[in-house]
């Protein structure tokens, strides 16, 4: 689990991924239940990044399990963010307003889970200002700059605080600090994904803008983030670079149907665990029209005539290993 939670740390989620199955079927067959709370940590977590909230959901849904029944091992905070990351992937940032509320109004609790996740500080603010709360947005920053001032020598925490702070500030500069500071590559690409989102608003700076967000894809598919890569594909779209084609890392394992493309295949891979086009489009970041066109080519490709055909046929496929696909073009890599 110790090795799980250090890949987690590093933003490599195949490698805490793999780590924490084995770390949770070693408990499983010991009888060991102190270390199964990380490992149903790291899995919501690098679930949700990797484009499966329903999975997320189910290891976040086990983590709140273990704290009600006393046998988790994590702090408070770490439990309600993993259970707010999983929620907000699924349903959208309404869902979890008032989770979001409950977190911060404890303010050891959250002191807590942005020591253990540096990446928390800003995923927080970012969702305070979805919702257009700015006492939460400004909290967090506080909080987070407070940790920063008393342990100047910790570069995760002064990575953290300075994620918080440029986002809240929309500070380009600062955002520029924080990814040249983060160790975890998922946290890093989130911050260029903010530097490039400020530098945006300014024409003057559109061409930086565009290079920042096609590191940031690059960063977010080197690790396996793929509702992250999408996100940006979108982006990248809106500004017309591209075309906001950006190759899709898909885990370790890819179901066999390579006739699919990689957007086929998201589309077909969250249809067949029960998603509807509504909500395949937000993961996607795409509009419920564009998922309705790219399941009818789905369903010709893999001759079905239904959802319910496509998610029995799609259990059936065997998985397959997956390559990592070349750099986002224009991008030589960090």
């Amino acid at each position: 689990m110790c090795e799980a939670e250090t890949a987690l740390a590093r933003g490599d989620l195949d490698s805490a991924t793999a780590a924490a199955e084995a770390g949770l079927r070693l408990a499983q067959q010991t009888g060991h239940r102190r270390p199964v709370p990380i490992g149903n940590l790291v899995m919501a977590v690098s679930a949700t990044r990797q484009l499966d909230p329903n999975v997320g959901l189910v290891y976040a849904n086990r983590l709140r399990d273990n704290a009600l029944f006393g046998h988790s091992v994590l702090m408070p905070g770490q439990c309600a963010w993993a259970v707010a990351q999983a929620l907000e992937a699924r349903d959208g940032t309404a869902s979890i307003a008032s989770l979001l509320v409950d977190l911060v109004h404890d303010k050891a609790m959250t002191q807590e889970l942005l020591v253990s996740q540096p990446a928390a500080a800003a995923w927080l603010v970012r969702a305070a200002q979805k919702l257009g709360d700015e006492t939460i947005a400004a909290r967090i920053v506080s909080l987070a700059g407070e940790l920063g001032a008393r342990n100047r020598t910790f570069r995760t925490i002064q990575a953290s605080a300075a994620h918080a702070k440029g986002l809240h500030e929309k500070n380009a500069a600062v955002l520029d600090r924080a990814s040249a500071l983060h160790l975890d590559r998922w946290a890093r690409a989130s911050a260029l994904e903010d530097a490039s989102a400020v530098r945006f608003t300014r024409r003057s700076e559109h061409d930086q803008a565009a290079e920042l967000l096609k590191r940031a894809a690059d960063g977010y598919r080197t690790v396996g983030a793929r509702r992250d890569v999408l996100r940006v594909a979108s982006k990248l779209r809106e500004l017309e670079v591209n075309g906001g084609r950006i190759p899709l890392k898909s885990g370790r394992f890819r179901r066999a149907g390579s006739q699919l493309t990689d957007t086929e295949y998201a589309v077909a891979d969250l249809v067949s665990q029960g998603l509807t086009n509504g909500r395949v489009a937000r993961q996607l970041f795409i509009s419920p029209h564009t998922v309705a066109f790219h399941l009818k080519k789905i369903f010709r490709k893999l001759d079905v005539s239904s959802r319910v055909e496509l998610a029995s046929t799609w259990t059936r496929l065997p998985e397959e290993h997956t390559t990592a696909p070349a750099p986002v073009a224009g991008y030589a890599g960090a």
